[in-house]
């Protein structure tokens, strides 16, 4: 069985158009609802990232805690908040069910979450890693895009999937250009975030190909860009602490 609710601002491929056809002789067609979309939500949907809340809130204290130094700890604390937003409110909007203008407002909340986790993760990395001023320098150009990536959202509420998911990518990878200088300051903390870059990455691609769903009762293309998050953020919470201890 699979979980329906209604979700306006869900994912196009997921809705089902429900039958419209009047009925003929007088007879009612019979299983018909009314003319409607609904949600065809896996069961999974939004699972993983509520699974994440706990997880994420504690790794986040953790992270603070042992960040040296009152600039990192800062940055270590504003990493950790924008990961507990990313995943609280992706749980809330894709657990709960919602009339179409909480919907529709939730998420707006979940996209412009994602430009300020790349960010949050930029921004003890970058200040621990790199020297002076290209840590400036790329923190300055992440945040700029970030808050500008928010602003687009929040404007351009219907704007194509393929284009903001590609504006998610390329923040994303702002950091090649100055990877020379993250592997010779550590070269653990270097390939871990390559690795967790392309975990978003590949769970980018799935959300804009809306492909593949292993079970669309269980487990859609939906779930794995979730389940490509989590790695992600693992991979980049541990190469943080690696940043922050070297």
């Amino acid at each position: 069985m699979v979980h329906a609710d209604v979700d306006p601002a869900g994912d196009p491929t997921e809705h089902a158009r429900a039958g419209s056809e009047q009925p003929t002789g007088g007879t009612a067609a019979p299983n018909r609802l009314f003319d409607t979309d609904v949600t065809l939500k896996p069961r999974m949907r939004g699972w993983l990232h509520a699974g994440m809340v706990p997880l994420a809130l504690a790794a986040g204290i953790v992270v603070v805690v042992l960040a040296p130094g009152t600039a990192l700890t800062v940055a270590s604390a504003i990493y950790a908040i924008t990961g507990l937003l990313l995943f609280a409110v992706s749980a809330t909007y894709h657990l709960g069910t919602w009339s179409p203008r909480t919907a529709r407002v939730l998420k707006r909340l979940d996209h412009t979450n994602i430009l300020l986790i790349i960010a949050g993760t930029y921004t003890p990395v970058t200040l621990a890693l790199l020297p002076e001023p290209r840590d400036v320098i790329l923190l300055t150009s992440v945040w700029f895009g970030a808050i500008g990536g928010v602003a687009f959202r929040l404007l351009w509420t219907d704007a194509p999937r393929w284009l903001y998911t590609i504006f998610y990518i390329v923040l994303g990878l702002a950091a090649v250009v100055f990877m020379g200088d993250f592997f010779a300051a550590s070269i653990p903390a270097a390939v871990l975030l390559c690795v967790g870059g392309a975990a978003y990455i590949t769970g980018a691609v799935f959300y804009a190909m809306k492909r593949p769903n292993i079970s669309l009762q269980w487990f859609g293309f939906h779930e794995l860009f979730h389940a490509c998050t989590l790695a992600g953020f693992i991979c980049h919470y541990i190469a943080i602490m690696f940043a922050l201890l070297a």
